[in-house]
């Protein structure tokens, strides 16, 4: 079953640049993965420090055998570290 994963963040502005290089990063890792299918960063435009990330993924296991990963865990510590609030994410199905 195909899964979509909405991932959240607020980003401050001060902070986009220092983070952008973690971000690509993990996303350069996530297209690695097995049952990857694809992704999109969004910039709330009303908020540009709101920002979306959609993931797409075959199966709600693809999506948390990445996430649950030392490698992945590691880059989004060092995301929540810089943030003032938790990353939150969803999980839906189609």
């Amino acid at each position: 079953m195909v899964a979509k994963i909405l991932i959240k963040r607020k980003i401050p502005q001060k902070l986009q640049n220092q983070l952008l290089p973690v971000l690509i990063e993990l996303r350069k890792k996530a297209t690695s993965q097995p049952g990857y299918i694809s992704g999109e960063t969004l910039k709330k435009f009303e908020d540009p420090e709101d920002y979306l990330v959609i993931s797409t993924w075959r199966s709600v296991e693809n999506w948390q055998e990445w996430c649950s990963s030392p490698e992945r865990k590691e880059l989004q510590d060092k995301i929540d570290e810089m943030l003032p609030t938790p990353t939150e994410q969803s999980i839906y199905t189609l």
